[in-house]
C-alpha cells in the first residue's frame, strides 16, 4: 500500500471510501516506519548488529571514496544514539551503503553510476535521473541488451 500510495483507490462511491480505508487503519504508522522502528530496536538491543553490518560494506572500503565518506559518517551515527525521528534516514543510509558495497566488489560497470545517485547528491527531482557525463549509454546497454 505504501508503494502504490492512491493508485487503484480512486472510486469515489461512500462504500468504497469507507471499504478501503480498513486497511490504512490497520497499518496506520506506515509499513516503512515499522520495519525502520525494528531495525533501530534491534540496533539498540544489539549494537554490534550495527558494526556488524558495517563490517560487512566496508568489504568495499578504499574502492571509492564516495563510499569511504558515508562508511565514516555511518560509524559515527551508529555510535551515537539515534531517535526514532531520524529512523528511516538511518535504514535508507544503511541500505544505500549496502548497495553501493555490494555493487563495487561485484558489478563495478554500475557502481560509479549507483554511487554517484545516491551516496553523492548528484540526481535531479525526477526518479533515477544521472549525470550525462556518466556511461549512460553502456548502463543502457547493459540493461537491455540487443541480442543478434
Amino acid at each position: 500500500m505504501e508503494c502504490v500510495g492512491g493508485n487503484g483507490y480512486v472510486e469515489e462511491s461512500i462504500l468504497a471510501r469507507l471499504y478501503r480505508e480498513v486497511p490504512l487503519n490497520a497499518i496506520w504508522e506506515g509499513a516503512g516506519n515499522v520495519i525502520a522502528l525494528d531495525v533501530l530496536r534491534a540496533l539498540q538491543r544489539s549494537p554490534d548488529a550495527g558494526d556488524a553490518f558495517v563490517n560487512e560494506i566496508a568489504l568495499a572500503e578504499g574502492s571509492d571514496r564516495i563510499l569511504d565518506r558515508e562508511i565514516g559518517r555511518l560509524r559515527q551515527t551508529l555510535a551515537s544514539t539515534v531517535s526514532e525521528v531520524d529512523a528511516r534516514r538511518l535504514v535508507e543510509q544503511l541500505a544505500h551503503c549496502w548497495g553501493a558495497s555490494l555493487c563495487l566488489r561485484h558489478e563495478p560497470a554500475i557502481a560509479d553510476a549507483y554511487i554517484r545517485s545516491r551516496l553523492n547528491g548528484e540526481w535531479g527531482s525526477e526518479f533515477e535521473s544521472l549525470p550525462s557525463e556518466l556511461d549512460l549509454a553502456g548502463l543502457a546497454q547493459r540493461a537491455c541488451p540487443i541480442t543478434k
